[in-house]
């Protein structure tokens, strides 16, 4: 994926900031850290072109800011709630979003079923729970007409098929750009089933 020079230099920077700050404190695992810019950054961008062209969108326990922070970068005129319960990393995000010069982005240090949110257009989470799990999430914050893209690995089938035990939802996936043993699924229409 090409970005503008601008772009890539933010990119950099905000590699560069996360790879200090994990000296200090466990954003990424270590193995990872060595393919940052593969596993990680571009893992992240290949979810904006799936993005709804237009308003809010959250990134539920977003660690490290993977993917918020990375889209918030190659789309630094959309509002982006990071919401992360660990403190230390949310200082990290607050730190980074000052130092990229990010004003889009908003910092909520809770839980995601604490944060106050605005009606979102998108919301993603990237290795923070089974698809279950953040179904009810996904149903709470997004406007109607809004899509949760949630990038998977090998256990995607089992996750769909345990969430549609509780949830409707309209499926779509795409291939990852990125590992050929993962997909990303975007839902809409999320609708827990009625007893």
């Amino acid at each position: 994926m090409k970005h503008s020079p601008e772009t890539t230099d933010l990119l950099a920077a905000y590699r560069d900031l996360l790879l200090r700050w994990n000296a200090r404190i466990n954003l990424i695992s270590g193995e990872t850290a060595a393919e940052i810019d593969q596993r990680h950054i571009a893992d992240s961008a290949q979810l904006g072109p799936l993005l709804p062209r237009q308003g809010p969108v959250a990134d539920i326990g977003s660690g490290a800011g993977l993917p918020g922070m990375v889209l918030a970068i190659l789309q630094p005129d959309r509002e982006f709630h990071l919401v992360e319960s660990d403190k230390r990393k949310a200082a990290f995000l607050i730190e980074a979003s000052a130092q990229l010069k990010l004003p889009m982005v908003r910092v909520h240090a809770s839980r995601a079923e604490n944060a106050k949110l605005p009606p979102l257009a998108a919301i993603t989470a990237r290795a923070l729970a089974p698809l279950a799990s953040l179904l009810p999430h996904a149903a709470k914050f997004l406007a109607p007409g809004g899509v949760a893209l949630f990038p998977k690995g090998k256990t995607a089938e089992k996750e769909l098929t345990e969430a549609a035990q509780d949830w409707h939802f309209t499926l779509e996936r795409f291939p990852s750009a990125t590992s050929p043993e993962a997909t990303i699924l975007r839902l809409s229409n999320i609708q827990r089933v009625q007893p």
